[in-house]
């Protein structure tokens, strides 16, 4: 999973208009939120969990109404310079004629096994055009878009609105929030298809769809954003591994040649914001953004991939005010829901947020997606066999 709607990422908080975002993906202070125990190296790590049935959806409070989508045709995955990994964004128009708030989103996988993870992005209508001619330039259903979803939006770029990963459900918040959606806007998937749990057979389609939660709103519905907090992963192959990949640079170079040199840049640009540009090697990795402005908090989430062990979450960490806005001390893949927070949490400009994820280089040799794979340092990178560690944030900018 990456997340970046916006140019290069930085580690700064960063306020733009009534919105604050990150520019480049439950609470416990007595424990404000649920983790989610893997009792077992297979429970938490093994990958797609497809047992179960979808979660039903949950219904329409007053004021709201589903918009169901679909993306048009079945599209079948083609991961690029020999990888098993792709990134596509699907172009889907919601026809929204009024002003509205999404209060909700319902992602649901056509074939989950090869479905990674999914993003929503709500497209402002300034920029419905550079969408609409991203996808007509590119052949097929949409566009590869490793990274973000490709699209610059300009002083008004495409907003992250929900996220979906095996099991995932929908996020509800008893607030009176909601993502602001003007008439005209357009709604990218972004898709991560991984052909590991197939053996890499080709042939393999998907045809996913989405269904909107939405509402009017009134003078006192706050807006919603959301900021993905990111932090370096200076994983090293374990003490009895090795092989080319095991070579910090090589591994670096690796992720560049798969994904860009954009994505390939990543890990540094990240140790440079995290740590001034030294890297540290090491299973546990940290990083603190301090907040620019007032805002209040209604739920998080910590992503990573398969190697992840622990994800946690703090404001002003260290401090008499120190505060747990996310601790999953047993990191399972399927189960990486958005947390609402037992009751909104305020921050103050000036306040201090920290990220810390724990890897196990160990995991790789257990799990069957990647035990066949060769060894390697692992650093930021989009596909399954690489790392991530994000903290998300729900939020509304506050007075």
């Amino acid at each position: 999973m990456t997340h970046r709607t916006r140019p290069p990422r930085t580690r700064a908080l960063t306020a733009a208009g009534a919105a604050l975002a990150i520019v480049l993906a439950g609470c416990s202070s007595a424990s404000t939120g649920a983790t989610s125990p893997a009792s077992s190296t297979a429970s938490g790590h093994a990958g797609h969990d497809t047992t179960g049935a979808p979660a039903p959806t949950e219904p329409l409070r007053e004021g709201e109404r589903f918009v169901d989508m679909s993306m048009s045709a079945a599209y079948q995955p083609a991961p690029p310079n020999g990888g098993t990994d792709e990134y596509r964004c699907l172009l889907l128009d919601p026809k929204i004629t009024e002003p509205a708030f999404l209060t909700g989103t319902r992602f649901q996988p056509g074939n989950e096994p090869i479905v990674h993870h999914a993003l929503v992005f709500a497209v402002p209508p300034e920029g419905a055009q550079e969408a609409t001619a991203k996808d007509a330039e590119t052949p097929g259903d949409g566009w590869t878009c490793f990274g973000d979803s490709g699209l610059r939006g300009g002083d008004k770029p495409p907003v992250w609105v929900d996220t979906w990963t095996p099991n995932g459900t929908e996020t509800l918040l008893p607030q009176d929030v909601g993502f602001p959606i003007a008439p005209g806007g357009l709604i990218v998937l972004q898709i991560h298809y991984n052909l590991l749990a197939t053996d890499g057979k080709p042939g393999q389609t998907d045809r996913s769809t989405v269904r909107l939660r939405m509402k009017t709103g009134t003078a006192a519905t706050k807006p919603l954003d959301t900021a993905p907090l990111d932090v370096p992963i200076e994983l090293p192959c374990a003490t009895d591994e090795s092989g080319p990949l095991c070579d910090r640079a090589t591994a670096v170079a690796d992720v560049a040649k798969r994904f860009g040199e954009e994505v390939g840049g990543t890990e540094d640009r990240l140790v440079e914001q995290c740590s001034g540009g030294v890297p540290k090697p090491g299973n546990t990795q940290s990083c603190e953004i301090r907040a620019p402005r007032n805002l209040t908090i209604y739920a998080a989430l910590g992503h990573m991939h398969l190697l992840g062990r622990a994800i946690k979450i703090e404001l002003n960490a260290d401090t008499p005010a120190a505060r747990t806005l996310l601790d999953v001390p047993m990191f399972d893949f399927d189960d990486q829901k958005m947390r609402p927070t037992p009751a909104p949490v305020e921050v103050k400009a000036g306040d201090e947020i920290r990220v810390t994820c724990t890897h196990d280089a160990g995991l790789r040799r257990q799990l069957p997606q990647l035990k066949t794979l060769p060894p390697r340092y692992v650093v930021w990178g989009d596909g399954t066999s690489d790392e991530m560690c994000i903290g998300l944030l729900l939020y509304s900018p506050a007075a």
